[in-house]
């Protein structure tokens, strides 16, 4: 079910300043409203939204529109959270002063649309006294969105301008841009504090402005500003279709394409213990589906010319595969078949797990929390040139074979559904559905920083 929440709100402190400021991680291109206030009718209100692949801000009433700004910026990267930030005050001189879109600290110059409001407006997007009409991921007469975001830390403050700022700095030892979890701000009376550290529709501001459900239910992610975690990223090949911001992969059922799909993390790794699961929502036997890691030379990505690497190893192989939907599944390591009748069967809802100890040189595959195979060693260890990356092969070179897989990162998730029930974590750093071996850790910022 789409997730949308509401409020009435009650009187502003001010129609013509205000600021909202949040971080927010796409998980889809496409029109998406992100906030709206609506007053009196759909023909009466604010609200601003990814409109595709740009962010646009509108506020219009019966007599016409009182601003539009459309960015030049493109906003197609699901691997990362944008900070945006909407400060809006009316009664400046300077026109283009009175609505300023800033993202990451920096403010936007460029815009495909630029309407700025006359001096001393008062806008449909502040005006409250409207009984459910102020919605986040829904827009007034309109349904909710789809799952199309992550929201952490998004503030309203009323009758107050404020600039990027108040609400995060630049990282003096990394130069990224990074959120400042209490900012001092004052929120006025319909002022608001909303996913500070949960998925509380409580008001974290103090000022009381609590939210509700108005369809589904919101959940908490692992995935934040503070920790961003991998996400899986197409290379090459067809039929592939990612949903769900990298963390679902889906190959169509009926192609017959010559090309083997498959696709890399956003994140690899050098040094340390990592852990991941996969579950097989559907698959199509007769075909290779492989689960497993690649390794690059140190700094780059993988490289997919023709079906390999930059360290000569085929992508069919990978460094070290689990290849099942064939009669018998098998493991391989550099290429070569190493286990096959002790690997089992694989069925639909199969979560396939694998860690990966760098320091001892050891690979492991699991199904539904039990080892499967024998322990992969003798791999090369932390400081040997080479970048690993998870990754993910479909072969679907004739008609009637498929697979759509889910991946759990860390972030808690099969897709959108949650883990049933989290097992344990060594490092306290993400939440997956069975235990994590000792000290491993999931594949994150925080992760690779341990």
């Amino acid at each position: 079910m789409a997730t949308s929440i509401k409020r009435s709100k009650g009187s502003q402190s001010s129609t013509q300043i205000g600021t909202f400021s949040f971080w927010i991680k796409r998980t889809k291109l496409g029109s998406s409203t992100i906030y709206s206030n609506t007053v009196e009718n759909d023909n009466n209100r604010g609200y601003f939204e990814f409109s595709s692949d740009d962010f646009r801000t509108i506020d219009n009433d019966a007599s016409g529109t009182h601003f539009l700004l459309v960015t030049d910026r493109k906003f197609r990267d699901f691997s990362a959270w944008y900070h945006i930030v909407l400060r809006i005050d009316t009664t400046q001189s300077t026109a283009n002063d009175r609505v300023r879109v800033y993202v990451n600290g920096v403010q936007e110059t460029s815009f495909s649309t630029n309407t700025q409001p006359s001096q001393n407006e008062n806008l449909k997007l502040l005006t409250g006294g409207q009984t459910d009409r102020e919605y986040i991921n829904r827009i007034y007469g309109g349904s909710a969105g789809s799952h199309s975001f992550y929201l952490s830390h998004f503030h309203f403050t009323d009758g107050q301008s404020y600039g990027p700022d108040s609400f995060g700095s630049t990282d003096a030892n990394t130069g990224e841009w990074i959120i400042n979890p209490s900012p001092s701000v004052t929120y006025g009376n319909q002022g608001w504090f909303l996913f500070k550290d949960d998925a509380s529709l409580n008001d974290d501001s103090g000022v009381g402005n609590n939210w509700s459900s108005d369809s589904g239910t919101v959940q908490k992610s692992e995935d934040n500003p503070s920790n961003n975690f991998a996400i899986i990223s197409a290379h090459t090949g067809n039929p592939l279709e990612l949903q769900v911001g990298g963390l679902k992969s889906v190959t169509n059922n009926g192609e017959t394409s010559t090309k083997n799909p498959n696709f890399f993390t956003t994140l690899g790794y050098n040094t340390g213990k990592f852990y991941w699961e996969t579950k097989i929502s559907t698959f199509s036997t007769g075909s290779g589906h492989s689960i497993g890691v690649i390794r690059t030379s140190t700094g780059h990505i993988p490289v997919v010319g023709n079906g390999a690497t930059d360290t000569g190893q085929s992508i069919s192989n990978g460094d070290i595969t689990l290849k099942f939907g064939e009669a018998t599944p098998y493991i391989k390591h550099y290429g070569n078949n190493v286990q096959s009748g002790s690997v089992g069967s694989f069925s639909s809802g199969d979560i396939v797990a694998c860690s990966h100890d760098l320091s001892a040189g050891e690979f492991k595959f699991y199904k539904n929390g039990s080892q499967i195979g024998t322990t992969i060693t003798g791999m090369s260890s932390s400081g040997d040139g080479y970048m690993y990356f998870p990754y993910w092969l479909f072969e679907s070179k004739s008609s009637g074979r498929y697979c759509t897989m889910e991946w759990n990162m860390g972030n808690g998730f099969f897709g959108t559904t949650a883990v049933s029930s989290a097992g344990t974590n060594a490092s306290n750093l993400g939440i997956f559905e069975y235990d994590v071996p000792a000290n491993h850790s999931a594949l994150c910022t925080k992760g690779l920083n341990l």
